[in-house]
């Protein structure tokens, strides 16, 4: 009998989200024979991606940046030097070199896309990079209070309790590219990542949610380790579902992938200081609302939680794997 291995085609996979868990995940992923296609948030509007946003009328680099450094083949060196944020430098202090590049590349393509494209190339990136639409977006949020937060970077710094989030404009057109990334893909896997800031602005994209929800693929959703202050302030795994479900109104996701690893007294005490603790798996309220759950000890300790990169993505290309074997 065939080795099941080599009957298969490379599964086209679709990640979408945005900031360092994202990142981190695709490290992982492209160890492994997928077909990968990252689409980024383009809410961001802090630090070295929101002045360059402003000045130069570009979306956002920052999370672009940072998904191109997690696919690349380069050396590492050269990782190392577009991630290098010069500090003292008139007029540059701030800025990540990979930011610059990303704005030098599309002033001379002439479009944002391209650059990224580009970029790629010289990268040597493992799949492609999107941006979830072609220009910026405006993240809003609405609190329980009533008042409204203008701007990614200030929603968590409110000290509010967020009732939902919303774009300008709405009805933002996504990049044609990342519909049709969907429309292809065998697998769609959203998170980790801000849950209010990096997750839901993706699928506000009217196009991009409907893409979603029409789609046949396995949909995978993978949970953060910590809640986050200032947004998922003592959120369950069932809140970070309910709140998707409440901004789509559908039911996305078939299996739902949490970490139920001990995390160390001393750790669980650093990040208490900076008012976060662990995500709790209310296993029972998940699987009474339909989501299949994979729990296993996903987090490493280095200077903050991160998800194991390893693991994860072990987990991830087998439920693919097994997925596209029960399609033939």
């Amino acid at each position: 009998m065939q080795n099941r291995h080599k009957i298969m085609r490379r599964p086209k996979i679709v990640v979408i989200g945005g900031g360092t868990g994202l990142s981190v995940m695709l490290r992982g992923l492209k160890e492994k024979p997928l077909d990968i296609t990252a689409i980024v948030t383009v809410a961001d509007d802090g630090g070295s991606s929101g002045i360059l946003r402003n000045e130069l009328q570009i979306p956002p680099p920052g999370d672009i940046r940072n998904v191109l450094m997690a696919l690349a083949d380069a050396e590492p060196l050269l990782t190392e030097v577009l991630q290098y944020r010069f500090k003292s430098v008139p007029g540059l202090a701030g800025h990540s070199l990979g930011n610059l590049m990303l704005a030098a590349m599309t002033d001379i393509s002439g479009d944002f896309v391209t650059g990224i494209r580009e970029l790629s190339r010289v990268l040597a990136v493992r799949g492609r990079v999107l941006p979830a639409a072609g220009r910026a977006i405006v993240l809003k949020a609405e609190m329980t209070d009533g008042s409204i937060v203008t701007g990614e970077s200030m929603i968590p710094k409110a000290g509010k309790v967020i009732k939902r989030v919303f774009l300008e404009p709405i009805d933002v057109e996504p990049l044609q590219e990342a519909v049709e990334a969907i429309e292809q893909a065998d697998a769609i896997l959203i998170g980790p990542g801000s849950l209010y800031t990096s997750i839901i602005p993706n699928l506000l994209v009217p196009k991009l949610a409907n893409a979603i929800v029409d789609s046949k693929a396995v949909k995978l959703f993978v949970c953060n380790v910590m809640t986050q202050p200032g947004e998922t302030d003592n959120y369950s795994v069932g809140d970070h579902l309910d709140a998707i479900h409440a901004h789509i109104g559908h039911h996305l996701f078939d299996y739902v992938i949490v970490n139920d690893g001990e995390i160390p007294p001393q750790i669980e005490s650093k990040y208490a200081e900076m008012g976060a603790k662990a995500v709790h798996l209310d296993l029972d309220a998940v699987t009474q609302k339909g989501y299949e759950v994979i729990a296993d000890r996903l987090v490493l300790f280095r200077t903050f939680l991160r998800h194991d990169a390893e693991r994860l993505s072990h987990h991830i290309y087998k439920l693919v794997e097994n997925w596209m074997l029960r399609k033939r």
